[in-house]
């Protein structure tokens, strides 16, 4: 294994009538990386150099997210431009698709539009379909955004992604993902909101034909162990893998802990 820093480089992959910005790295077997709606490519950081001594890495920025050109039509618009980006790459081999939150559902939804597309799974902290209450929070939340700005709703956006605890011994992180946070398009935030507050796929999951992984933080109160178990329940090749003390972004939480777990799923 080579011990140095992989070097990342700036993409910018014409998709669909849009752009796709993403950053590449690393050598081997291709893994692409989504990103959860509270965040943007940054909360892969710290497993980032890890995954790129073994794969060739694309850590991209969602359809309005960073560089990225929003897109209009929901969570399956969404899928079609992310997979336009990815077959821009031109890859010798289908990658894998590692998707967190927000991400997940994209990785998702991507595989089942799009079968073939890749060639494994990876599925952290997301589900298929929300409860009336996981529902409600995401029109909450569109709903105060729209009332106060992102801003005024980033204290609800924090405990989402980490538990009172760890907020408090880690305030530098905190502080950090809330500035990514804010920075988020208001259009594309909404957007995802009314995407997921609808979201049901659970009647599709038999499409998905490839081996996957679905993780879950212990601690998850924005996506909890129950959708992680439903999901994994209603793919045909799934395991399930319950992350102790871990929250909604167990990347950025327990990064040792997450490329632990999905170490010898991915090769």
């Amino acid at each position: 294994m080579n011990a140095s820093t992989p070097q990342f480089t700036e993409m910018r992959l014409q998709a669909d009538g849009g752009v796709v910005a993403a950053r590449s790295g690393g050598e081997g077997a291709p893994m692409v990386l989504f990103h959860s709606l509270l965040a943007d490519d940054t909360s892969f950081d710290r497993v980032a150099p890890a995954l790129a001594r073994t794969h060739k890495l694309f850590i991209l920025n969602l359809p309005g997210f960073g560089a990225s050109d929003r897109v209009d039509g929901g969570l399956e618009a969404v899928a079609d431009r992310v997979a336009a980006a990815i077959r821009a790459m031109d890859l010798e081999q289908p990658p894998v698709f590692l998707g967190n939150g927000y991400g997940g559902f994209v990785a998702l939804m991507t595989a089942i539009r799009h079968p073939g597309l890749a060639s494994k799974l990876v599925l952290a902290d997301c589900g298929a379909a929300f409860s009336e209450p996981g529902r409600a929070a995401f029109r909450g939340m569109s709903a105060g955004a729209k009332e106060k700005g992102l801003a005024g709703i980033s204290d609800l956006a924090m405990r989402r992604l980490f538990a009172p605890s760890y907020q408090a011994a880690h305030p530098e992180l905190i502080e950090e993902r809330r500035a990514r946070f804010v920075a988020v398009d208001p259009q594309t935030f909404h957007a995802a909101c009314a995407a997921l507050s609808t979201l049901d796929v659970r009647d599709q999951l038999a499409k998905v034909a490839v081996p996957a992984l679905v993780l879950v933080g212990e601690h998850d109160e924005a996506t909890p162990p129950a959708m992680s178990t439903e999901l994994a329940a209603g793919l045909p090749d799934a395991k399930l893998v319950v992350l102790p003390g871990c929250a909604h972004v167990p990347q950025l939480q327990e990064p040792e802990q997450f490329l632990e777990a999905i170490r010898e799923f991915v090769g």
